[in-house]
């Protein structure tokens, strides 16, 4: 029973990863899923009690994967840990099903009190390399965190969220069944991410060009105003009618 969905984690990595190439291969050399195997045993020593040597189990795993899962969270079916090193999550984090994590992400808690102060994820969520979950509240079912983000609220399902602290780009996707090749990896397409750092440019240049239309404006109506207005040319036969009057 503790490993009966095991080759349901195994066929996971390999419609995930197209680097693994047989499920051998994927049990002897993939750290995420070793990790899967300490957390299942870790798991199930703690919630039959057995908390000290579920912590060792469990700290055993981190030793050898460099993934930290406290043996408390909660973890549901088809989960991908993709290169792993680094990641941790905290003794009252959830993840739902589906759920694929990259290097060094943390779901972590800010507060010291003993209740829920790890976040929750819910089905088909995808966290980017790097990224940061920080406390108690939902990440909405195929949202995406992208790289190095740092997620302080609540995500809305079918919501992309980047930055520091992470807002969310583009327009919600519809949440619906997904299959394998709805898949992406990290998460972040870079049509739905605009450049940070682009956008700004853009629209400082965009700021340009409108001062320097009103520059040219005012430039156009200073010299006006400075230039004196030039004397009507004399039409014909009017030098003679001043002589005229002066005689």
């Amino acid at each position: 029973m503790l490993f009966k969905n095991l080759r349901e984690e195994i066929d996971t990595v390999l419609s995930k990863d197209p680097a693994a190439r047989s499920r051998l291969e994927v049990v002897l050399c993939y750290p995420g899923f070793h990790s899967i195997l300490f957390y299942r045993v870790a798991h199930w020593l703690w919630s039959r009690k057995f908390l000290l040597l579920g912590r060792f189990v469990s700290h055993v795993g981190r030793l050898l994967t460099g993934i930290e899962i406290h043996p408390a969270a909660k973890i549901g079916r088809r989960f991908f840990i993709d290169h792993g090193m680094g990641v941790v999550i905290g003794e009252t984090a959830e993840i739902g099903d589906d759920v694929t994590l990259y290097q060094g992400v943390t779901l972590g808690g800010t507060s010291l009190h003993h209740g829920k102060r790890h976040p929750t994820l819910s089905d088909g969520v995808i966290v980017g390399s790097g990224a940061q979950i920080l406390g108690g509240f939902t990440v909405g079912r195929d949202a995406r965190v992208g790289a190095n983000a740092v997620v302080l609220a609540e995500v809305p399902a079918g919501t992309t969220v980047v930055g520091i602290p992470a807002k969310p780009v583009g327009a919600p996707r519809p949440v619906a069944a997904k299959t394998v090749s709805d898949f992406l990896p990290y998460g972040t397409p870079c049509d739905e991410i605009p450049d940070p750092v682009a956008r700004v440019l853009n629209g400082l240049l965009d700021e340009v060009q409108s001062l320097r239309a009103r520059l040219q404006e005012v430039e156009h109506q200073v010299e006006a105003e400075r230039t004196p207005a030039l004397p009507l040319p004399a039409m014909e036969g009017e030098p003679a009618i001043a002589q005229r009057r002066k005689v």
